[in-house]
């Protein structure tokens, strides 16, 4: 059955009912922050290097742009005959498959990052682990004195750091 237009109308200009009375009581306690199940995933993550990669023009690339590693990006470079030969050379095949982006570079791989300055490797590997760790190389600890609860950075104060 359907409701007649005149019916719904006359629901529609009905005066509203009286609002009840407000009391004084206490504001609701604000709720948990959100969790990080509640956020999106941030899957890229950008950076500047301390020196910035020198290419074959004489062009220097400093701002790139790193994404978070998978299992099996871990895992395919162990296969690399040249990590075999030379386990030092793992973290070049890794960050040469997770640096989406340096500077105006049409492509990054690890050819790009084995001609790197030794510092800006360093910093790399570090972004890597701080990326890959959700983010942060904080600790909880406990103040021994007042025994409040505080976070502290264990990485250094900004990326890149020791």
């Amino acid at each position: 059955m359907r409701r007649s237009a005149p019916r719904a109308a006359a629901a529609a200009v009905a005066e509203p009912e009286p609002e009840p009375e407000q009391t004084a009581a206490p504001a609701p306690a604000p709720g948990p922050a959100p969790t990080a199940a509640a956020q999106p995933l941030r899957t890229e993550f950008e950076f500047e290097l301390p020196r910035g990669y020198v290419d074959d023009s004489g062009t220097v690339h400093r701002h790139g742009v790193m994404r978070l590693a998978t299992a099996r990006d871990e895992l395919v470079p162990l296969r690399d005959m040249r990590v075999q030969e030379n386990p030092a050379y793992l973290s070049v095949v890794l960050l040469g498959r997770v640096i989406t982006r340096l500077g105006t570079l049409p492509l990054v791989h690890d050819g790009v990052v084995e001609n790197m300055f030794a510092s800006d490797l360093a910093f790399l590997q570090d972004f890597y682990r701080q990326v890959n760790a959700e983010g942060h190389t904080r600790a909880a600890v406990t103040c021994p004195h007042c025994e409040e609860p505080f976070e502290v950075e264990l990485g250094g104060s900004r990326l890149g750091e020791s």
